[in-house]
């Protein structure tokens, strides 16, 4: 019909409903916008990846996985030689480093440890070693710290007469050391007064600085007055003791062969010998003089 119009198509009518709902859609969704302008950074933040052109494809051309690296900013990556040889080197190094210290530790340990006394001596002796001195050096009284030490009396070079010792005693006056040894190898003795007197009956002389001591114990071991008696020593013309209470502490015979020794209360000491009853390897009696005195 002329005057009639012409009725749309069942297509077109679809395109045009879903065209409305769209719109409809759109402008109910939120724009994000930022000072009333669209931000487009997501849009460029999205852009589509796209593989290579087929110009830059290759058949030689395979992707690789690398591995990530934390140290990669720090410098180069280094293979397992150079580590392996890097790390010898530094072993090296650290050994030589090491062996260095060590050898200055011991340098300053050896500098730190006080050396050897050695005795200075006129006269050798068979028992004074750079221990026994020290050890003499600090248990003498201070009235002969520092005085030349002089043999007075030694069976090796004397004899064997206890009346010998007695009369060589006399040349110094003063505190003197009775020294004689066993012959287990043990070395004990006392501190008496010179000059020796003998005396007609058993008398005990001295004073409270006399001592005696042994080395059986390993070490040097002294033993001071107690104050249980005066029983300092004894002195006679076929006897030397010292000590009392008891036993003596030590007594020598005659002779000078044989001796004994016990537990005694005047020094609170055990047998300073091996065995109570000994044969005496050695007798030595030191005197102590100042160099004045001694030159004269």
């Amino acid at each position: 019909m002329g005057g009639s119009m012409a009725r749309p198509s069942s297509k077109e009518g679809l395109n045009n409903s879903e065209k409305s709902v769209s719109s409809f859609i759109s402008s109910l969704l939120p724009s994000a916008t930022f000072g009333g302008r669209k931000s487009n950074r997501r849009q460029n933040d999205t852009k589509s990846v796209q593989s290579l052109p087929s110009k830059w494809r290759s058949k030689s051309f395979k992707w690789q996985e690398i591995p990530l690296d934390p140290n990669a900013e720090s410098g180069p990556v280094c293979n397992d030689k150079e580590i392996s040889k890097k790390i010898a080197e530094d072993g090296g190094h650290a050994s030589s480093r090491n062996i260095k210290f060590a050898d200055k530790f011991e340098e300053a340990t050896t500098s730190l440890v006080p050396p050897k006394v050695v005795p200075d001596f006129l006269d050798s002796s068979s028992f004074i070693s750079s221990d026994l001195y020290e050890f003499f050096q600090s248990s003498l009284p201070n009235i002969v710290k520092g005085c030349q030490w002089v043999l007075l009396y030694s069976t090796l070079k004397h004899g064997i007469s206890l009346r010998t010792l007695l009369r060589k005693s006399a040349d110094l006056s003063g505190p003197c050391l009775l020294i004689v040894g066993d012959m287990e190898g043990a070395v004990f003795g006392g501190l008496l007064e010179c000059p020796l007197k003998p005396t007609a009956k058993r008398k005990y002389q001295g004073t409270n600085q006399a001592f005696v001591f042994t080395t059986i114990y390993g070490e040097p071991r002294l033993f001071r007055a107690t104050g249980a008696n005066r029983y300092f020593y004894l002195c006679l013309n076929d006897l030397l003791a010292l000590g009392g209470g008891g036993n003596f502490a030590l007594c020598l015979d005659g002779d000078l062969l044989r001796g004994t020794s016990g537990p005694c209360e005047t020094f609170g000491n055990m047998c300073l010998a091996r065995s109570p009853e000994f044969e005496l390897k050695n007798v030595e009696l030191w005197g102590f003089a100042h160099l004045s005195q001694y030159l004269t």
